[in-house]
């Protein structure tokens, strides 16, 4: 157990710490989708003749490194503290767009990428961290303070992709990197200058091998996924010994977790009721969200025949929801929505979203495409946030840092699982009703042959729509099983924290009009 000393910081400082949490969350949430709109100039710059098969490499280098740094950044978190950790992370993330920047190969550009991923994988994680630890106590309780990660991630998404697409037309691909480093260096700046979070006065072990076993078992499982069924057969000698390797670092991580002094994800969290059902149904939601929006996309450049570029606006409507749904959040909180309420509500709107996406054929109207992606919005985004709190409001003080990037790590399995589950249902039923071959001859074929082949992927798109409507309804299941009341934190604790920041705020100076 380490002793946590807190710290003082005036309202202004508390503000402009806010401010940097919020440039940072944003270049994260950028950076996953901004490169799929430059791949064509990337590849026609650094490598005409084999750089398209590269492209899964570059797209996959980045969330494989944020996903397998994860666990090590909560467990830094709660033993150097979330400031230093912060630093790191952004000082990384800048290193590597630096590097994405000057590439001069493929080569370059995908080693530079998961660079850039290990600082990404930080900067969401961690930088929800800092935003708690600069929230005072009387905002640590309830619901409120949920509305950033819907604003923010409905800005990204809709921005991301036509950034990219902007910067790769009118600039130069390499300014999607360059972009990031003056925004980057202010934000590292003023985080160096500004935040004063809470210190740790005890020195603790890292677990180090926990650390490594859990990062093996998560790349290769995200290995699995983008591989199986795409790359090589489900059967094959790869695929079917990589998921063996997958299965055995799992194994060992667990058996790691329940005997190292300080593992990097306590198997104890998983006692408290709360935690564990935000950690399964955050792993559900990422399920979901990559079986609607993934097989949206494909839904409509297949079917309906609409370019990958203006695909992307159809997106549009699902950024409105979450954003919309981020400012009305604390008003809802306020208004007596617990976070119980929230979770609840929005697995059931994005049930409801993706049971509407199941019924589309391939002339339904495309407003009724936009109105189920509107209306999903409007249900991830009561969860993106909500569930990130939850898992808060309900960790032990000494290990904030675990929980919190615990919640961003079974999203993104559940993503990955999710993509591996729903990309089989597809091919599977698709080889079932099709006329033969597989969906990716679709563009060749006319007349019947065309006809009877788009009538058979839409039917195998309804059937993953209907497998995600089932994952996401089992999400519901589980939200109603959360208790009604937040558990509160030891009393003791937030009184000390109370009279902290009570003096904090009563000597901060007013904010600049």
């Amino acid at each position: 157990m380490s002793a946590v000393m807190p710290a003082v910081m005036t309202h202004r400082q508390r503000v402009i710490g806010f401010v940097l949490c919020i440039a940072t969350i944003l270049l994260a949430v950028l950076d996953t989708n901004i490169v799929s709109a430059a791949t064509v100039p990337i590849v026609g710059d650094l490598d005409p003749a084999h750089g398209v098969d590269k492209i899964p490499w570059l797209i996959a280098a980045y969330q494989l490194a944020a996903t397998a740094a994860l666990p090590l950044y909560g467990k830094l978190c709660d033993v150097i503290g979330a400031k230093k950790v912060f630093i790191g992370a952004v000082a990384t993330f800048l290193a590597g767009s630096a590097l994405c920047g000057m590439a001069g190969s493929m080569g370059w550009l995908i080693a530079a990428r998961a660079l850039q991923g290990i600082g990404g994988g930080g900067l969401m994680s961690v930088t929800m961290v800092v935003l708690r630890e600069l929230k005072g106590p009387e905002e640590k309780d309830g619901g409120k303070g949920g509305s950033v990660g819907g604003i923010i991630a409905g800005a990204g998404m809709a921005l991301g992709p036509w950034l990219g697409g902007v910067l790769a037309d009118q600039a130069d691909w390499r300014w999607i990197f360059y972009v990031n480093l003056p925004i980057g260096l202010a934000v590292l700046a003023a985080a160096v200058r500004v935040l004063r979070l809470p210190a740790h006065s005890t020195r603790r072990t890292i677990d180090f091998l926990g650390a490594g076993l859990a990062a093996a078992f998560s790349t290769m499982l995200l290995l699995v996924t983008q591989w199986g069924g795409k790359d090589h057969a489900w059967s094959s000698p790869l695929i079917i010994g990589l998921s063996t390797a997958t299965v055995a670092a799992f194994a060992l991580f667990v058996r790691r977790q329940a005997t190292a002094a300080e593992p990097v994800l306590p198997l104890g969290l998983f006692r408290i009721r709360e935690i564990r059902y935000g950690f399964a149904i955050q792993g559900l939601v990422g399920a979901a969200m990559m079986g609607s929006m993934v097989y949206v996309m494909i839904y409509l450049q297949v079917v309906r025949g609409i370019a990958a570029s203006s695909a992307g606006l159809y997106l549009i409507p699902m950024a409105i929801g979450m954003t919309a749904v981020g400012l009305l959040s604390d008003r809802l909180a306020t208004a007596g929505w617990s976070q119980k309420t929230f979770v609840v509500s929005g697995t059931v709107c994005a049930s409801a979203a993706l049971a509407l996406l199941a019924t589309l054929t391939t002339d339904t109207s495309l407003w009724t495409v936009r109105a189920a992606l509107l209306l999903m919005g409007v249900g991830f985004g009561q969860l993106i946030g909500q569930l990130i709190q939850l898992v808060q409001d309900t960790a032990p003080a000494e290990q904030l840092g675990v929980a919190t990037t615990g919640v961003r790590f079974f999203q993104t399995l559940g993503g990955a699982l999710g993509a591996a589950l729903f990309g089989t249902v597809l091919s599977r039923v698709y080889a079932a009703r099709g006329p033969g071959g597989t969906t990716s001859t679709i563009g060749g074929l006319t007349g019947h042959a065309r006809r009877q082949a788009l009538d058979a992927f839409v039917s195998s798109t309804s059937v993953v729509f209907w497998s995600a409507t089932a994952v996401m309804v089992l999400a519901a299941v589980l939200a109603t099983r959360l208790p009604a009341g937040i558990r509160r934190k030891q009393e003791a604790e937030t009184a000390e924290a109370a009279e902290v920041n009570a003096t904090s705020f009563t000597t901060a100076p007013p904010l600049p009009r």
